[in-house]
C-alpha cells in the first residue's frame, strides 16, 4: 500500500473519530440545504489530523515550483500552518499567507495576510469545496498581486459544482477525499 493511500486511511480514521462529518439538516456557506455537514477544522486542528493533512498535501506539492500556499479563513488557516511547518522540516521551505472575508479596517488594511510575494506562484488551499465561490474569491484577491495559481487543493470535495468550475476556469484541482450526496466519503 503507498504511503499516500495510508495517510487517507488513518485521516478517514481522523475524520471519525473527531465527528467532522454531522449528518442532519444544514445550510452550508453557500447557502445550499445539505444532508450532512462537514467541518473540516475538527480533522486540520487535531495533532493527528493537522500532520496527516499537511504531510499529505506536502507530497502533492513538493516537486512544483511554487513561492507560498495559502487560501480563504478559516477554513485553509490550520491548513497551511501545518504546511508550512512540514515543509520547512523537510528543508523545502515554503511561505504561507491567508486571505481575509474583509478588508482589515485597522493597521495596515490588508486583505491578504502572511508572506504573499508579488507575482509568485502559489498553491491555494482549503478545507471543504462546495461551489467553489470561496476559493474563487482567494484566487482573485492574488491576482491582484500578479500571482499564477499552480495548483488547487482541498480535504473535501463535496461534488456540487466547485470542482468542475474550477476545472473549466483551467485550475489544476487534487481532492484528499470527495464525497456524494448522502455524505459518504471516499478517498479523492
Amino acid at each position: 500500500m503507498a504511503s499516500g493511500d495510508l495517510i487517507k486511511r488513518y485521516l478517514l480514521k481522523i475524520i471519525e473519530e473527531t465527528k467532522a462529518l454531522q449528518k442532519g439538516s444544514f445550510t452550508l456557506s453557500s447557502g445550499k440545504k445539505s444532508k450532512y455537514y462537514f467541518d473540516g477544522r475538527k480533522v486540520t486542528l487535531s495533532p493527528a489530523g493537522a500532520f496527516l493533512t499537511s504531510k499529505k498535501i506536502f507530497d502533492l506539492i513538493r516537486h512544483l515550483d511554487i513561492d507560498a500556499i495559502g487560501g480563504p479563513t478559516i477554513g485553509a488557516d490550520p491548513i497551511v500552518a501545518a504546511v508550512v511547518l512540514i515543509s520547512h522540516l523537510a528543508g523545502k521551505p515554503i511561505s504561507g499567507f491567508i486571505i481575509r472575508n474583509d478588508v482589515k479596517k485597522h493597521g495596515t488594511q490588508k486583505t491578504i495576510e502572511g508572506n504573499l510575494p508579488f507575482g509568485g506562484k502559489v498553491v491555494i488551499v482549503d478545507d471543504t469545496l462546495t461551489t467553489g465561490q470561496s476559493i474563487l474569491k482567494a484566487i482573485k484577491e492574488v491576482k491582484k498581486e500578479n500571482c499564477q495559481v499552480v495548483k488547487i487543493i482541498v480535504l473535501l470535495d463535496r461534488q456540487e459544482g466547485g470542482s468542475e468550475k474550477l476545472r473549466e476556469k483551467g485550475y489544476d484541482l487534487s481532492a484528499i477525499f470527495i464525497a456524494n450526496e448522502a455524505g459518504e466519503i471516499y478517498p479523492g
